[in-house]
């Protein structure tokens, strides 16, 4: 499939699908939280995610190949990508999937931030400008807030961590040499790397089993074989044919789903203040990545 310059029909209907599993997702994390240790879990995850990755690539008769000048990209974007998820999974322990997810999903402020940097022709407007004070002031009531009772204030970093590492993995992907790779290459970098670091760091977060049930195990398998295997394939997908800004954009669907389900699936309280931080997010991400209207040159 040939490069977009902005969304189309297909990209939008995929983007939001995409958005939909990401907000369940975020519930199924807390839930398998209760039966595995969280580093321990996303380091499973990540094992787990190479073996369905490389028998992907067997079956579709792809070759493993690590290309030259592609290998301090494919272990930087590995290491990142753990702490990603170290941080996303302790916040998902510590806090409620609707304030995890608020201020998660901000990752958009922090691709724009950065792209303004990095890539050409993607600065910062004072229509983005805008965006971006909205959006950061919504990420500073999400965390500073307290008014739903629910959980805390190193959870909270914790997922804004999440949200900044999400961001440079996006970008790597998007502005390193692992852009002229295939998707499931760049995957099985950010995997194969990412999970004996997170096996690794599991040993000093406590007991690798909590109160294991079937429910956990099936929330793991869940996990490695849709998310990550499937999902982020598809996700790095849409990445290589979409600008990263319009992709990035779809991402604000992501917190109003997930704030939905924490409601309606765990019983989570949702108060005055985390609705003030979700609309701020979602309006300020909506302002960053509107499209430029073109001028008309006089002839």
């Amino acid at each position: 499939m040939e490069k977009k310059t902005q969304i189309d029909l297909f990209g939008a209907a995929a983007l939001t699908g995409f958005a939909l599993l990401l907000a369940f997702n975020q519930v199924v994390i807390k839930v398998t939280n209760g039966g595995l240790q969280p580093v321990f879990f996303a380091g499973v995850r990540s094992a787990g995610a190479v073996v369905c990755i490389w028998l992907w690539l067997r079956w579709r008769g792809i070759p493993l190949q690590f290309e030259k000048g592609t290998r301090a990209a494919g272990f930087s974007v590995g290491c990142v990508f753990a702490f990603e998820f170290l941080c996303l999974f302790i916040a998902l322990d510590l806090t409620a999937v609707s304030r995890a997810s608020v201020i998660f999903y901000s990752m958009p402020v922090w691709l724009a931030i950065m792209a303004h940097f990095i890539i050409p022709n993607d600065r910062i407007t004072p229509l983005k400008a805008l965006g971006l004070c909205l959006a950061l002031g919504g990420v500073a009531i999400a965390i500073l807030s307290r008014d739903d009772g629910a959980g805390s204030f190193w959870g909270d970093l914790a997922a804004l961590g999440a949200a900044i590492g999400w961001a440079v993995t996006a970008m790597l992907a998007k502005a390193s040499s692992l852009s002229r790779v295939r998707p499931e290459i760049q995957l099985m970098w950010q995997v194969g790397v990412s999970a004996p670091l997170l096996l690794f760091a599991a040993l000093f977060f406590g007991p690798f089993i909590r109160d294991l049930e079937p429910i956990h195990i099936a929330g793991l398998l869940f996990q490695i074989v849709v998310v990550v295997s499937a999902g982020f394939i598809f996700w790095l997908w849409l990445l290589s044919i979409y600008p990263a800004s319009g992709v990035a954009s779809f991402s604000f669907l992501s917190p109003v789903l997930a704030v939905g389900l924490g409601w309606l699936l765990l019983g989570e309280e949702v108060g005055p203040s985390l609705i003030a931080a979700l609309a701020l997010v979602a309006i300020g991400i909506l302002l960053i990545n509107r499209p430029l209207k073109s001028r008309k040159t006089s002839g």
